[in-house]
């Protein structure tokens, strides 16, 4: 049964090619909202006399901005008046610039030109501390006082200084008040604790194919445990990629079962959030054989970018990620979408949520789209010509109502030019019930800059103002993020579709909408509109009912990636190409075993559904296209709400039995080899040592769907003064999920062989089935170690650690020459008398706060280990701290009671370095991630052990 007020209406008709025709009325007055109130001052076709004259006066303050002041943000620019007690312009004492300040003073800004030392410099030397540099993109993340903008954009090779808007995830889940790092930190340490005294393997009226303590009801209503039992198909041989904020609960899932321990995080990307560990929890339950990979996507624009090529690096075969800078153009494939069209150029199957911004069709929309149709109304001497948001022929409305319970929300206005070649000059103004500028954009488009304004939509906001400042009509998009246009004022609201936007709607890319699983989404809307239920414990029917929240379509597109028109001449509602997006729709609402994600809702839980659904085709049909894929995902996707493609749910939602049965996916054996362990035949001790030989017996597991047959393993070895024999070894046929150990290997050291040096030995596993062969590189030990513990310590002046800078301290370690190979090392962070007193110098490493802290260790060679990666809490200090591998708590896990004392594991395993030549200068990095705290590096310890030498 429909819910009220849901009425579905054809937008689209399809021409030839991949555009799409749209009537040039493509705008809906909003319903389901209260009766509009008395009229005001607001109604009518003109700006109210008080909103024209503040208008106006910031028009002509633009005007006179001078050549550095035309870089800079206009609302860093208003704040730095507010800092200073000045109204932003004559007669507007109510705006607000909206600005993120830190306790320090200091906002997010991304600073764009040619990036140098000297810029670096010149921008820590005002004030500002640096996250993120990208030479080759040309920007720096960084946080900068407030006052001392003008001067970064007077810094040499600065073109731009802009407010960073940030990015979202497409999750609805919003704690209420968001905690501190400390409590974060306290909350996931209590969490991995827990789970490793309750993990367990059952689950309760839950497919016993699906992994860990919680598993997603999506599992059931996409028929993906039907499709695991019938056809045994459950990823094997595929590796799925999660791009999202973080996965600080990475460890409390490991240990309660709901992810496998070999998930990898790319180095360093780890984030912080945990929207990552609920996405890969998702796609575990569905494909639990499938590797798993993760990187943060919320860095910056650049590093997300990066972050998507290195999945596809690292092997991931399916990509799926959250999250949107806000930034992204609707318009054109920026940074972002052109790293997923170079991912999905090279066979990578791409999954992106389409986005929890509201859609017309449930009356909910926050999206106004179209062609600049003039007022008639000059704002003002200075400021432009108003747009008339009211698309019938006889009326004029030069402001679009928004709803009360958007405050807050960043609000955007964008239009259709290329990316960093504005010269079209649009703004955004905020108008209040009594005429007042509440907030403004009014940035400065002349030719190398972003068809770009934005803020933070202030309380009390009555409506919405787009003004030409100068330049040629252009389409454009003004869209309050997760808000609503709602009658109000005396003012009609004036919605259209297409709020989806950015990389997700890259072509090839899946755009994927949301429908509910189980329970109805908790949280009204929009007034009089309920939102769904979905089938759990059924599967979905072709009666379900898209979530009232999900972003619809389609997506006008103008520009190439290049930036050369589509339409050269026409950036109008009839010009560029129209996307059919979103591509798919798929289960959110669902249970994850992660705090704050359970239940899971928004699109952010949507498209990891999809992807693992995905997953299980590459599995089931190795060598299958992407073309291919797409045909059979759109193909028998189960369609809902319009018949064929619509712009709430595209073909509708992805079903594994369907998609499976169409595709004719079979279960596939992949045998790989494990670590071999040597036995040596020589002296009768444990060591494989100069001239003994050794039988080398090499397990193999079955990690595929499918059992396995006709399996060998090759091993063969490219260090010299070994041998290995036979060169083949037959392990017969292995069931899957078994481990086999074929008949053992001999090896053998030649007499001169050097104790320590490590054996690279290569294992190709053969066996029938068409992932065959799979060829691994492991390394052996050998010597037998020395008692005898070489301890280098660090006797320089204590070393300061910059504060808030990636740039670090670092201490050397110098170890004399011919000291050979390393069989165990330990580092220590010393000191003579341990506290907490902030400043100690009896302490080793003194800082105020731990928790700010990454602490490497570099070896001669390049090698790094990660010693300890923002450990701890709120304390201070570390004294008396030993890292070693044999110790029963992970430094990243353990309780802290400050100062950091006792016997830890490292965040990375130092037993990496065994085998390397301990010889020359070792160095101890630590940076300090966040600002405000300080400390020093005092005094700290390697300690080394080698290998006893056979005469």
């Amino acid at each position: 049964m429909l819910r009220p007020s849901r009425v579905r209406s054809t937008l689209l008709a399809a021409v030839a090619g991949t555009a799409l025709a749209v009537p040039a009325a493509a705008f809906a007055p909003s319903s389901g909202s209260a009766a509009p109130p008395t009229p005001t001052s607001l109604a009518g076709a003109t700006l109210p006399a008080r909103a024209v004259a503040q208008i106006d006066a910031l028009a002509k303050q633009k005007l006179a901005r001078t050549t550095t002041e035309q870089k800079v943000d206009s609302r860093l620019l208003a704040a730095a008046q507010v800092r200073r007690g000045k109204a932003v312009a004559p007669g507007v004492a109510k705006v607000d610039p909206g600005l993120r300040v830190d306790k320090t003073g200091r906002t997010a800004v991304t600073v764009e030109g040619t990036v140098k030392s000297a810029l670096l410099q010149g921008i820590s030397s005002l004030g500002g501390v640096v996250h993120d540099v990208r030479p080759k993109a040309g920007t720096v993340q960084a946080d900068i006082p407030v006052a001392s903008a003008t001067q970064v954009a007077a810094l040499p090779g600065v073109s731009h200084v802009r407010v960073a808007m940030g990015w979202t995830t497409a999750s609805m889940n919003r704690p209420s008040a968001p905690a501190s790092k400390d409590v974060r930190d306290q909350q996931r340490r209590a969490r991995v604790a827990d789970a490793l005294r309750t993990a367990k393997a059952s689950k309760t009226g839950m497919s016993a194919l699906a992994a860990g303590s919680t598993t997603t009801e999506g599992d059931v209503t996409h028929a993906v445990d039907a499709v695991r039992a019938s056809r045994h198909v459950a990823g094997a041989g595929v590796t799925i990629g999660v791009l999202s904020d973080g996965v600080d609960s990475l460890d409390a899932s490991i240990a309660s079962g709901d992810l496998p321990a070999d998930t990898q995080v790319l180095p360093g990307q780890a984030g912080e959030g945990d929207e990552g560990t609920a996405m890969l929890e998702i796609v575990h339950d569905l494909a639990p054989t499938a590797d798993l990979a993760f990187a943060t996507a919320v860095d910056s624009a650049e590093g997300f970018a990066a972050n998507i090529r290195a999945l596809r690096a690292a092997g991931a075969d399916v990509i799926v990620d959250d999250v949107l800078y806000y930034a992204e153009s609707p318009f054109q494939d920026g940074p972002i979408a052109q790293a997923v069209l170079d991912v999905t150029a090279d066979g990578a199957l791409y999954f992106s949520s389409a986005g929890n911004e509201q859609n017309v069709d449930d009356h909910t929309a926050g999206n106004y789209e179209g062609d600049y149709v003039s007022s008639g109304q000059t704002v003002g001497k200075f400021a432009g010509i108003a747009h008339d948001f009211d698309p019938t022929a006889a009326g004029v409305q030069v402001l679009d109502p928004v709803s009360p319970d958007s405050t807050g929300v960043p609000t955007l206005l964008q239009w259709a030019d290329p990316l960093d070649h504005s010269g079209n000059d649009y703004d955004l103004y905020a108008v209040d019930d009594e005429g007042n500028v509440l907030a403004f954009s009014n940035d400065v488009q002349n030719g190398d800059d972003q068809a770009f304004e934005g803020f933070y939509l202030p309380s009390g906001t009555a409506g919405l103002a787009v003004v030409k400042f100068k330049g040629d009509d252009r389409y454009f998009q003004v869209t309050p993020f997760q808000g609503r246009f709602e009658d109000g004022s005396g003012l009609t609201a004036y919605s259209s579709p297409g709020v989806t936007r950015g990389h997700s709607a890259v072509p090839a890319a899946y755009s994927v909408a949301a429908v509910p699983a189980h329970d109805p989404f908790p949280r009204e809307i929009a007034p009089g509109v309920p939102n769904p239920a979905g089938p759990f414990p059924g599967r979905y029917t072709s009666a379900q009912q898209s979530e009232t929240f999900t972003s619809d379509g389609p997506r006008r597109i103008f520009f190439h990636p290049d930036g050369t028109a589509i339409t050269p001449g026409n950036f109008t509602a009839t010009g560029g190409e129209l996307r059919r997006k979103p591509d798919v729709a798929a289960a959110d609402g669902v249970q994850t075993s992660v705090e704050d994600f359970s239940p899971f809702f928004g699109t952010s839980a949507s498209a990891p559904h999809a992807a693992a659904i995905a997953a299980l085709v590459l599995s089931g049909n190795p060598g299958i296209g992407p073309d291919e894929v797409r045909a059979a995902i759109t193909g028998t996707a189960l369609n809902i709400e319009q018949p064929g493609w619509d712009r709430d749910t595209g073909y509708g939602i992805v079903m594994a039995n369907r998609l499976l049965n169409r595709t004719g996916a079979t279960a596939q054996p992949l045998v790989r080899a494990g670590q071999p362990v040597v036995t040596p035949a020589g002296d009768g001790d444990a060591y494989l040592e100069p001239g003994e030989t050794g039988a080398l017996a090499v397990p193999l597991t079955n990690e595929g769907d499918g059992r396995a047959t006709s399996v060998s393993v090759q091993l063969s070895t490219s260090t010299p003064g070994v041998t290995i024999t036979p060169s083949v070894r037959s392990a017969g046929a292995i069931a899957a999920g078994a481990t086999k150990t074929p008949a053992p290997f001999t090896v053998r050291l030649a007499p001169g062989y050097e104790p320590g040096v490590p054996i690279a030995v290569r294992a190709r596993v053969s066996f029938v089935g068409v992932l065959s062969p799979q060829v691994s590189q492991q390394s052996l030990p050998t010597g037998q170690p020395s008692d005898d513990v070489l301890d280098i310590s660090y006797a320089g002046p204590p070393v300061p650690i910059p504060d808030a800078s990636n740039v670090g301290a670092s201490v050397p370690l110098q170890v004399p020459a011919a000291t050979g190979r390393i069989s165990d090392l330990t580092f220590s962070i010393d000191g003579t008398e341990c506290s907490d007193d902030e400043g100690s110098e009896t302490v080793g490493l003194d800082h105020t706060y731990d928790r700010d802290l990454v602490g490497t260790l570099t070896a001669p060679d390049g090698q790094q280990v990660v010693l300890f990666d923002r450990a701890g809490g709120s304390g201070a200090n570390f004294c008396q701290t030993v890292f070693t591998d044999t110790a029963t708590t992970n430094i990243q896990q353990a309780p802290f009671n400050p100062p950091y004392t006792g016997s830890y594991q490292p965040a990375e395993p130092l037993s990496s370095l065994v085998g390397a030549v301990a010889d020359g200068t070792w160095t101890l990095s630590v940076v300090d991630a966040a600002a405000a705290d300080t400390g020093s590096i005092r005094a700290v310890s390697l300690h080394l052990k080698g290998y006893v030498q056979t005469p």
